[in-house]
C-alpha cells in the first residue's frame, strides 16, 4: 500500500525550503538570464542550506534524507524560486555526478570529492553527449587508453551541464572501440588535470542562467584512481544514472507548476474584462483546472517512482513515464499560463515568458520526449 502522508517534520522542511528559495534565490534574476550569469551567490547558498547534499549520507556531508523526503524537498525548490537554470545545475549536479559517486565510487572517491559536492565547493558535471552519440551512448567515439598508472583520454563531449563551471566531470570514453558497449568506461575528470579543456560555452533559449558547455579532451591524463567502477563498466554507471536521472531531474519542475498555478488563479481573480474577473470565463477557468491536472497527476507519478525506488524496485519504465508527462505537461502549462496573463504574459518583465523558456528544454534533456516514449514502449513488450 502506498501512502505518502508527509510527517509534521518533512512538512516542516519544506516549508523552511519554500520560504529560503523564494528569500534568497531570485535576486536580479531577470538581468542574470538577459546576461547569461551563474547566480553563484544562489548556489552557495543553497550549498549552506544543505540542498544539494539532500540525499547524500550524512557520513559524507550530505543530509541523508530518504528519496521521498528528497523530492518533496526539491519540488519545494521549484515552489519557491523562480530560477529554474539554478535549480537544473543543483539536479545535474545531484543526479548524474554525486549519485553515480555514491553507487560506484570507492570509499576513497566518496571521502576526496562528495564532502565538497554537498556543500556547493565543488560543483559536477556529466560529460556523456557527444556530436554523433546522444542518447546512443554505445556510440561514443571517445577513447581512453590505459598508459601505467593512468588513461589517456581523446575525445569531444558537448552539451555538458555546468561544463564552464564545473570542478569535475564524469566523463565516458571507451577502452576498446570493438568491445562496443563492453567497452565503455566511466572515469572521474577534475578540471586541471593536462589536457581537460573547455572549448566554448554554449548558449541556449532557456535554463540561461544553466552554463553549457564544451568539453575537449586533448590527451588527457587521468589517474587510473580516477577510474569510476570497473573497465567495461559503463553500461551499468550509464543506465543507473539515467534511472535516477530520469525519474527525479524534474522534481522541482513539479513545485514550479503549483507556483504558476497560483499565480495565474490570483491573475483570473483580479484582472477583469466586460465587468468581471477573467476566471469567471469559461474558457480561461478551464485552462486554469487542466493545470490542475497536469499538477496533480505530475504530482502523483513523481511520488510513485520515488516510492517504488525507496522499495528497491527497478523504475527505468517509470522514470521514463514521469519524465515525459512531467516535461510536457510543464510545456503546456507555461503555454496556458502566457495565454491566460494574455499580452502581460508575453513582457520580460513579468516573467512568465522565462518559464516557458525554461520549461521547453525539459523534453530534450535527459532524452527527448521521443526517446522516452521508446523505452516505454519497448517495456510494453510490443515490438517483436
Amino acid at each position: 500500500m502506498i501512502d505518502f502522508s508527509w510527517t509534521e517534520e518533512q512538512r516542516q522542511l519544506h516549508q523552511k525550503i519554500v520560504e529560503f528559495a523564494h528569500q534568497e534565490l531570485d535576486c536580479e534574476l531577470i538581468d542574470l538570464d538577459s546576461r547569461e550569469a551563474f547566480n553563484w551567490e544562489g548556489w552557495k547558498k543553497c550549498g549552506q542550506f544543505g540542498i544539494q547534499g539532500l540525499p547524500i549520507p550524512q557520513e559524507y556531508g550530505g543530509m541523508g534524507l530518504d528519496i521521498l523526503t528528497t523530492i518533496y524537498a526539491l519540488e519545494a525548490l521549484g515552489l519557491g524560486s523562480k530560477d529554474n537554470g539554478l535549480i537544473f545545475a543543483i539536479n545535474a549536479h545531484l543526479w548524474a555526478c554525486m549519485l553515480p559517486i555514491l553507487t560506484f565510487g570507492n570509499e576513497k572517491q566518496k571521502q576526496k570529492y562528495l564532502p565538497q559536492l554537498c556543500r556547493g565547493e565543488l560543483i559536477g558535471g556529466h560529460a556523456i553527449t557527444e556530436p554523433e552519440a546522444g542518447s546512443d551512448v554505445y556510440n561514443i567515439k571517445t577513447v581512453a587508453e590505459k598508459q601505467g598508472d593512468k588513461y589517456i583520454l581523446n575525445g569531444v563531449k558537448n552539451w555538458v551541464t555546468n561544463g564552464p563551471i564545473a570542478n569535475i566531470h564524469i566523463v565516458f570514453a571507451t577502452v576498446d572501440p570493438a568491445k562496443a558497449k563492453s567497452g565503455v568506461t566511466g572515469f572521474i575528470v577534475e578540471e586541471n588535470f593536462p589536457g581537460c579543456i573547455l572549448k566554448r560555452k554554449i548558449s541556449k533559449m532557456g535554463l540561461r542562467t544553466t552554463q553549457l558547455g564544451e568539453l575537449v579532451l586533448e590527451n588527457c591524463s587521468v589517474p587510473a584512481e580516477n577510474l569510476l567502477g570497473k573497465e567495461g563498466g559503463g553500461l551499468a554507471l550509464f543506465t543507473h544514472s539515467m534511472e535516477w536521472e530520469r525519474g527525479f531531474i524534474l522534481s522541482s519542475a513539479v513545485g514550479t507548476m503549483e507556483r504558476l498555478l497560483k499565480s495565474c488563479v490570483n491573475y483570473a481573480k483580479k484582472r477583469k474584462q466586460f465587468g468581471q474577473p477573467i476566471g469567471k470565463f469559461q474558457l480561461v477557468s478551464t485552462k486554469l483546472v487542466d493545470m490542475k491536472l497536469r499538477l496533480e497527476t505530475s504530482r502523483a507519478l513523481l511520488y510513485k517512482v520515488g516510492w517504488l525506488k525507496k522499495m528497491g524496485k527497478s523504475i527505468l519504465m517509470e522514470a521514463a513515464m514521469t519524465k515525459l508527462y512531467i516535461s510536457e505537461s510543464w510545456v503546456q502549462s507555461c503555454l496556458d499560463a502566457i495565454q491566460i496573463y494574455g499580452g502581460y504574459g508575453y513582457l520580460t518583465e513579468l516573467e512568465i515568458e522565462r518559464e516557458l523558456r525554461d520549461a521547453l528544454g525539459s523534453k530534450l534533456y535527459s532524452g527527448t520526449s521521443e526517446i522516452q516514449r521508446q523505452i516505454i514502449y519497448q517495456f510494453l513488450e510490443l515490438g517483436g
